[in-house]
C-alpha cells in the first residue's frame, strides 16, 4: 500500500540527497517511488583566497546544516511532522577540485576548487605522460602543481579526496567515492572499475625522486560503483548534518558521487548509447560510450557514469550569458515604449519568431563568449556579433544566431564524437534554462548535433534528486537490477519525454553556420588581443 507523503516521512522511508552545487546547496527528500516530497536549500558563493577559488571548512559545515534546517522546516510546513530516520542519504558535489588531509584529518591548505586554473603546466605534462586527456579541474592536475610548486604540505598527505568524498567520509567514516566523482580525480579503468593501474604506476615513477612517504594509492579514496553499501550515518554524523539533534544515525549512505554523474541519473541517462546535453550558464554534453575513443583529445574530458561506463565529456564555459543579455535590450525598449514586460512571454515570442529565420542564419553570426573558451583555445572572451552588408540582418535570423551560438562550441566538440570517431547515440536528454521555451531550444540543439532531443519535466528536479534517485537504488533495488533498468523501469517508466528530432534543413543550415563561424573565430581572437 503506497503512503501518504507524511506517513513515508513517519516511518522512515524517505530519502535524502543533498548536493553541493557552486552557488546553491540544495536538498531533496523522495518517497517511496521516487518523486520529491520536500525541499531545502542554502545559497552559497566560493572567495578568492591567495589568487585561487575556494569554500573554507566553515562554510561547508554551514551551508549543510543551514539548507538541512531549510528541509526539516518545509517538511514541518507541509506535513507537521520531524524527519527522524531515513531509508537512505546520498551526497553529491561539484566534481573535481583539491582537499588534502594530514594524518590528524586537519585540511592542509584550503579546498582548491574545479574552477581554478592554475593547474596547466601540471595538466599538460600529465596528458603527454598518460598518453589521455588530463584536465586543469581534475585532482590529480591540482596535485602534480603542488608538487610542481614545490608546495610544503605535499609531504604530510594522508587523504586526498573531492568535496562529495569529504562530508561522506565525515558523516560516516568512510573514505570512499562513487566511480564517476572518482574518475575526475584520475582516470578509470572502465574494465577494472578502479583507478588506471597503468596511470597509478607511471604517476608514482614521476614523483619517486621526491622521497614522500605515500604513494598514490595511499592516499585516494576506495572507489565504489552505484549500490553498493558505502556506510552508515554516525552519530557524529547526525549531529554535523541536523543541529536540532532529531536525525538518528545507523541510516545507510550511498557512494557519494559529481554532479555530473548525478545529472546523468536525474536524466535517465547512463545506459550506453544515451547522453544528455545541460545548458543554461555554461553548458556541457554527456555521451555514454560504448567503448573508448580511438584516441584523446584536448576538447573531449573522459569520466564514467556512476555504474562505470565510459562517458565523453564536451563542457564549455559560455552559453545564453549573451543571448540572455540581448533579450534584456528588448525588455528596455519594450520598458521604454512604457508596455507591461512577462519575461517569459518575451522568451517565448523572441525565440519562437527566431525559428522563422533562415536555416543558416542569413550569414549572422554571433560570439557569445562572456568568458574565455577552451575548446576553440581562447583564454579570454569578447561578446562580438557579425554581419556583413550583404547579409539577411533581420529580427529572426538576428536572434536565430544568437540560439546557434549558445550551442555552436558544443556543436564543434560534438562533431568530432559524431563524425570523428562515429559514436553512436539513441537519445540524448536535454535539461536547463536554453529549453525552458518548450520546443525552441531542442530544434537549436537537434540541428547542431544532428539527433534527436528530448526533455522531460522531471530534468528540471536537478543533482538532488540525481542522487536521492541513487540512494534509492542502494535500498530499493530489490529486483537486482542495473542502475540503467532500475532507471529506465522503476523511476522513469517508460517516460522519454518531448522529443524533438532535426530536420534535414536545420541540419545543412547549422553546418554552413559552423563553417563560417570557425573561420570566423580570427576575429573574435584579434578583439581578445585587443586589451580593453
Amino acid at each position: 500500500m503506497k503512503l501518504d507523503a507524511k506517513s513515508t516521512i513517519e516511518a522512515g522511508k524517505a530519502i535524502l540527497g543533498i548536493e553541493f552545487g557552486s552557488t546553491r546547496i540544495k536538498a531533496v527528500l523522495i518517497d517511496e517511488e521516487n518523486k520529491p516530497i520536500a525541499q531545502g536549500s542554502h545559497e552559497w558563493e566560493n572567495q578568492l583566497v591567495d589568487g585561487l577559488w575556494t569554500y573554507s571548512i566553515e562554510a561547508i559545515w554551514y551551508g549543510l546544516q543551514d539548507c538541512y534546517a531549510d528541509l526539516r522546516a518545509n517538511v514541518k510546513k507541509q506535513y507537521d511532522t520531524e524527519i527522524e530516520i531515513l531509508a537512505a542519504i546520498g551526497i553529491s558535489a561539484m566534481m573535481h577540485g583539491y582537499m588534502a588531509f594530514d594524518k590528524n584529518e586537519e585540511i592542509l591548505v584550503p579546498f582548491r576548487t574545479w574552477r581554478n586554473t592554475n593547474t596547466a603546466k601540471a595538466a599538460a605534462e600529465l596528458s603527454k605522460l598518460f598518453v589521455y586527456n588530463i584536465p586543469l579541474r581534475w585532482s590529480i592536475s591540482h596535485l602534480y602543481e603542488a608538487i610542481l610548486d614545490n608546495e610544503e604540505h605535499v609531504k604530510d598527505i594522508d587523504y586526498l579526496t573531492t568535496l562529495a568524498g569529504f562530508v561522506h567520509w565525515q558523516i560516516t567514516g568512510n573514505k570512499v567515492l562513487g566511480i564517476g566523482d572518482a574518475s575526475g580525480m584520475l582516470p578509470v579503468d572502465p574494465n577494472t572499475k578502479n583507478y588506471s593501474a597503468d596511470m597509478v604506476e607511471k604517476f608514482n615513477r614521476l614523483i619517486a625522486p621526491k622521497g614522500f612517504e605515500w604513494q598514490l594509492l595511499d592516499i585516494l579514496p576506495k572507489i565504489l560503483p552505484a549500490g553498493e553499501n558505502a556506510g552508515f550515518l554516525t552519530a557524529e554524523g547526525a549531529k554535523k548534518l541536523d543541529v536540532s539533534g532529531h536525525l538518528k544515525p545507523g541510516i545507510p549512505v550511498c557512494p557519494p558521487e559529481g554532479d555530473a554523474g548525478t545529472g546523468m541519473v536525474a536524466t535517465n541517462a547512463v545506459k550506453q548509447r544515451t547522453g544528455n546535453v545541460s545548458a543554461g550558464t555554461s553548458s556541457f554534453s554527456m555521451i555514454v560510450l560504448e567503448k573508448e575513443l580511438s584516441q584523446p583529445y584536448e576538447m573531449i574530458d573522459m569520466v564514467t557514469t556512476p555504474d562505470g561506463s565510459l562517458v565523453a565529456m564536451v563542457h564549455c564555459n559560455n552559453c545564453t550569458s549573451d543571448l540572455n543579455a540581448w533579450v534584456g535590450l528588448f525588455k528596455e525598449y519594450q520598458e521604454l515604449l512604457g508596455i507591461p514586460v512577462d519575461m517569459n512571454e518575451i522568451y517565448g515570442k523572441l525565440y519562437n519568431n527566431a525559428l522563422k529565420g533562415d536555416a543558416d542564419c542569413g550569414g549572422l553570426i554571433s560570439y557569445n563568449y562572456i568568458s574565455g573558451e577552451p575548446v576553440t583555445g581562447l583564454a579570454e572572451g569578447r561578446p562580438m556579433f557579425v554581419r556583413s552588408a550583404n547579409d539577411k540582418f533581420n529580427l529572426a535570423n538576428f536572434m536565430r544566431t544568437h540560439l546557434y551560438a549558445s550551442v555552436g562550441v558544443l556543436k564543434i566538440g560534438n562533431d568530432i564524437l559524431f563524425k570523428e570517431e562515429k559514436v553512436s547515440v539513441d537519445r540524448i536528454t536535454g535539461h536547463g534554462g536554453l529549453f525552458k521555451t518548450k520546443g525552441v531550444g531542442q530544434r537549436i540543439l537537434a540541428a547542431a548535433i544532428n539527433s534527436p532531443i528530448s526533455v522531460m519535466e522531471t530534468a528540471g528536479e536537478g543533482g538532488a534528486w540525481g542522487i536521492a534517485l541513487l540512494g534509492s537504488y542502494l535500498v530499493n533495488n530489490t529486483k537486482k537490477q542495473s542502475l540503467a533498468d532500475f532507471l529506465d523501469e522503476t523511476v522513469f517508466a517508460g517516460d522519454a519525454g518531448f522529443e524533438v528530432s532535426p530536420t534535414p534543413e536545420d541540419v545543412a543550415g547549422f553546418n554552413t553556420y559552423i563553417e563560417k563561424y570557425k573561420a570566423g573565430l580570427a576575429i573574435e581572437e584579434a578583439a581578445v588581443r585587443c586589451k580593453k
